[in-house]
């Protein structure tokens, strides 16, 4: 017997977050490739954002805002309704087994 979930808004996500560079990791990994990190300076980022201000340019204050503020949301309310302490696997392990497939 399958049970009633309240109607809602849920939020489905995993129990811990996944950082870009763990993500790029992630990938690398299931290629058999290197990760290609670049470690660049966030000033010199940031000033470049602000010279998109100025002049027409893909990157903009604005735009970097969106690029690099979190989108972490919590999944509690939908473990609440699904009657469960965790979710099944973990995120990494979620990756690895969606990046096999590609």
């Amino acid at each position: 017997m399958e049970k009633e979930i309240e109607p809602g808004i849920y939020n489905v996500a995993d129990d811990e977050a996944i950082s870009t560079i763990e993500l790029i990791k992630l990938i690398s990994e299931s290629k058999n490739k290197k990760p290609r990190i670049w470690g660049i300076n966030k000033r010199l980022i940031i000033n470049f954002a602000k010279l998109g201000n100025i002049i027409p340019f893909p990157l903009n204050t604005e735009r970097l805002q969106k690029l690099t503020e979190s989108y972490v949301v919590s999944n509690k309310k939908l473990k609440k309704a699904l009657g469960i302490k965790s979710m099944p696997i973990s995120a990494k392990e979620g990756m690895r087994k969606s990046l096999v497939l590609f």
